[in-house]
């Protein structure tokens, strides 16, 4: 069955991505595609090219330099499946890309849970268009290469859900630090940021639920990012994020939980003392590391598993 279905998977959108030196390629046994059937959208002219290299803290983890051309891999749910889907958006800055940590890793915990995990290799093509040296200060970018990504891969894995075995109305994200913008964004920003490609565009790329650990990008100046507008409509939501993080401020979660509550959105919201940022899933000596157990429990409550 396993076989059957990687094969189905190779068909599957535009097909395989043939694999280049010093890309990175999933584990043996998963199917890698190209989110862009042509031309990646507002591609920039000169690119460096795609490289892996090992980092160090937490553990060491690998990341992912200058991604030009995003993809997206498929992970199967395991044992059984939910019926239920999370796209899952990495952090790195919108420099790099912390693909196992907050990547691979991730997708090992979800597909052990019944849920299909779908692996976002976004564009972070060399610098920083979410920074601005100047001001020395976080900037909302003119063309929004990412989020373009992170709304065609909702709207793609909703069209094959069928394919995949999935139910569309469970179709969820999850980001870390930066990838947790991601989530605010895509939960907020459904007018769809690039132009139509195929049918699949004609979908919604709002999730039906959304999970953001240590967000950062939010807070402003001390107020909610100007582009994300909170609405009835803003799909429920959990946030977690620890009080001694050095990297995003908690206001990061402080403001974006306390727009989601003022607009009636269901909210789940849990704050550690410690634990810092990028913990991923290996934070083993502080209380934080419950926090898959606490995620597993609310979606249970709001009805995906």
């Amino acid at each position: 069955m396993r076989i059957s279905f990687l094969c189905g998977l190779a068909f599957l959108l535009i097909g395989l991505l043939p694999a280049q030196a010093g890309t990175w390629q999933p584990s043996p046994g998963q199917v890698q595609v190209s989110i862009w059937p042509g031309a990646v959208p507002d591609a920039l002219s000169a690119q460096k090219t795609e490289s892996v290299v090992a980092a160090t803290g937490h553990g060491g983890w690998m990341q992912i330099n200058d991604v030009s051309r995003p993809t997206m891999t498929v992970y199967p749910a395991k044992n059984m499946n939910t019926g239920a889907a999370v796209v899952v958006f990495p952090g790195g800055g919108f420099r790099v890309l912390a693909i196992d940590l907050e990547g691979t890793e991730i997708c090992d915990w979800l597909t052990s849970r019944g849920i299909t995990c779908v692996l976002l290799k976004y564009r972070v093509p060399g610098g920083n268009d979410y920074w601005d040296d100047k001001c020395n200060c976080r900037i909302t970018p003119k063309i929004p290469r990412a989020l373009q990504d992170a709304q065609r891969t909702i709207k793609l894995v909703r069209s094959k859900a069928q394919e995949l075995h999935l139910d569309p109305k469970k179709i969820g994200v999850i980001g870390f630090s930066a990838g947790g913008y991601l989530v605010a964004q895509t939960s907020n920003i459904v007018t769809p940021t690039y132009k139509p490609v195929d049918a699949a565009d004609a979908l919604s790329s709002r999730p039906d639920f959304a999970i953001a650990l240590y967000p950062g990008h939010l807070c402003r100046s001390g107020v909610l990012e100007a582009s994300i507008h909170v609405t009835k409509a803003t799909p429920p939501t959990f946030l977690l994020q620890a009080w001694d993080d050095p990297v995003d401020s908690i206001c990061n979660s402080i403001l974006y939980a306390d727009a989601l509550h003022h607009a009636g959105v269901p909210t789940e919201v849990h704050f550690f003392a410690k634990g810092g940022h990028a913990f991923g899933l290996r934070d083993k000596d502080h209380p934080v590391a419950a926090w898959p157990t606490l995620v597993e429990s609310w979606l249970k409550e709001i009805g995906v598993l």
